[in-house]
């Protein structure tokens, strides 16, 4: 009993040692890193030894200890038989955190009576294939999938895909006014009011927003580019 309780007190020792070490050796890390001016959001040790996973933004970096070689790609583990992606994972964990931070009360929502699924879509109003997405509307309301809007207008601040954004915002009924833009079954009129338009866009740039629709779970998982409801349900049942 006394050699047992002896081996468990090393392993403790041990283990303690062991994250200070790794705590002391992301903070050199990230003393280095900015220094050189590189934007550090998070550091985290891997599963092998002396690399480290530097987060910055929706990019993920692997350094050395001592900042001189650097990795851009994606890691795997290997060791079951399906691939891990352990890069995505990680960024699945931020994405998750950022886009569950946004209230309700700043989506545009088209509701699901027979509500099975949430997707948090990237949209631009003048986006050919966010148009038909939400001509689509119907197909994936009758799958169960809510259907819950950000703007991300591409051309930037102040274009007219922007100011479109802001009309529909500030519009009197927002689903209806959405949906004339995209569709053009009528004439948007152009309003301004407080808005959430440029913190979308802002949140849209961390998750890494390149092209719209974007679509992303409440987990993180991203569906880059237009899916149809039969496909998206499937990809989200999957996930659940």
């Amino acid at each position: 009993m006394k050699q047992i309780s002896k081996i468990l007190s090393l392993l403790a020792i041990l283990s303690f040692t062991s994250g200070v070490l790794a705590k002391e050796g992301t903070a050199k890390l990230e003393q280095v890193l900015l220094g050189r001016g590189m934007q550090v959001d998070a550091i985290e040790t891997t599963a092998i030894d002396g690399l480290y996973a530097v987060r910055e933004g929706s990019r993920v970096f692997y350094f050395s200890s001592d900042g001189r070689f650097l990795i851009h790609g994606e890691m795997y583990d290997l060791i079951s038989g399906e691939p891990e992606n352990l890069t995505e994972k990680s960024l699945n964990g931020v994405r998750a955190k950022l886009i569950n931070t946004v209230p309700e009360k700043e989506f545009i929502v088209f509701k699901a009576k027979n509500e099975k699924y949430k997707i948090n879509i990237f949209t631009d109003i003048d986006c050919g294939y966010c148009r038909k997405l939400h001509a689509e509307m119907d197909d994936y309301l009758a799958a169960g999938i809510t259907i819950k809007y950000l703007f991300f207008p591409r051309a930037g601040l102040g274009s007219d895909a922007y100011k479109k954004a802001v009309s529909v915002w500030c519009a009197d009924d927002r689903n209806a006014a959405i949906t004339t833009a995209k569709m053009g079954t009528g004439v948007l009129q152009e309003k301004t009011c407080k808005n959430p338009v440029a913190e979308h866009m802002k949140l849209g740039e961390k998750l890494g927003v390149r092209g719209t629709p974007m679509m992303v779970t409440a987990t993180g998982t991203v569906f880059p580019g237009y899916m149809p409801a039969k496909q998206l349900a499937k990809a989200l049942s999957a996930e659940k």
